[in-house]
């Protein structure tokens, strides 16, 4: 059962699993907002991270894995672009998804399942960021896993993790997705 705080505008259930569906839901879009931010406030950095990985200048330099190497620029920072796109794109998504659970909490919204769909799509996002991109392409296709410097494999894998675990999270069965009280 969760509990209610009236504050000046009202109650907000607090505790339970919407609350906590909430709670992680505006988690990951912080992350996301914040990976977003840094990435086109510090563009440099990350572009070099990018390039490196998809020259594969710092791998094994495997003969029978070099020939997927990206070595022009260009393509390079068009997947850079793309990339900071799809955080931005991912992380408005869990922001308007944090809203809804938000107003539901505090019995302005419609209910929690356009908050849950909303949230699935913008994690869903994440893991295919993270998941496909990073891990599959870039540290598989790329073997980004064989570069000592350039190795994004373990954040790409914790960022994949908690949106993994806020999804199924939003997913479980329960009755407050019901109630009136939620």
């Amino acid at each position: 059962m969760a509990t209610r705080w009236n504050g000046p505008r009202g109650g907000v259930r607090l505790g339970g699993l919407p609350f906590a569906a909430a709670a992680l839901t505006a988690t990951v879009a912080l992350s996301m907002t914040l990976v977003a931010f840094g990435n086109v406030t510090d563009f440099g950095t990350n572009q070099e991270f990018v390039r490196h990985v998809l020259a594969m200048d710092t791998t094994f330099k495997d003969d029978d894995l070099m020939w997927r190497a990206v070595t022009d620029r260009t393509l390079q920072d068009i997947a850079y672009v793309a990339i900071i796109a799809w955080e931005t794109l991912a992380a408005a998504v869990l922001v308007a998804g944090t809203v809804l659970w938000a107003r539901s909490l505090t019995g302005r919204g419609a209910g929690y399942r356009r908050a849950r769909r909303v949230s699935t799509l913008g994690l869903v996002m994440v893991l295919l960021l993270f998941g496909a991109g990073f891990i599959g392409i870039g540290g598989e296709w790329f073997a980004m896993w064989q570069s000592q410097k350039w190795n994004g494999l373990q954040a790409a894998e914790r960022n994949f993790l908690v949106a993994g675990f806020v999804l199924v999270l939003i997913h479980l069965p329960s009755p407050q997705w019901h109630s009136p009280e939620g």
